[in-house]
């Protein structure tokens, strides 16, 4: 894996973070559990869960979730977001951010310098840049020219 993108981030404690908060998801629907850790470009980092609702629209992604709370206290740039999912129980698979959180993520970060962190672990995981996972993404750019 090509490290020098990731050189001044906290790899190891974003997954971590995430793996965290991913034990406060509410699931009871789906079963499938995501937490996420975002780092702002002052190097906080704020966790959220994923939150679902009998009525479904109004659940949140784990993604969201932190990047709201970021923006409630503040923080409007990041650098990085770690995502750790799965069914209930062990991490076995690798959770990428829905479209939503993507263009949620164009919103308050440079797409091609930030970075997705996906993740089975503090050491099984797989480095993205948005611009990577959300090619000509529409961003506040194109409404200010």
């Amino acid at each position: 894996m090509d490290t020098s993108k990731t050189n001044d981030i906290p790899v190891t404690e974003l997954i971590r973070s995430a793996i965290e908060a991913r034990n406060k998801a509410y699931a009871p629907y789906s079963g499938y559990l995501v937490g996420a850790a975002v780092l702002t470009n002052e190097l906080r980092i704020y966790t959220g869960c994923n939150i679902e609702n009998a009525a479904y629209t109004p659940s949140i992604c784990a993604e969201r979730t932190a990047i709201s709370k970021a923006v409630s206290e503040g923080w409007r740039r990041f650098k990085a977001i770690a995502v750790a999912g799965s069914p209930a129980g062990e991490i076995v698979q690798y959770a990428f951010p829905c479209g939503v959180c993507r263009q949620v993520m164009r919103e308050f970060a440079k797409d091609d310098t930030f970075l997705v962190i996906v993740a089975k672990s503090e050491q099984d995981y797989k480095v993205f840049t948005l611009k990577e996972l959300l090619p000509e993404g529409f961003g506040p750019e194109n409404l200010n020219p």
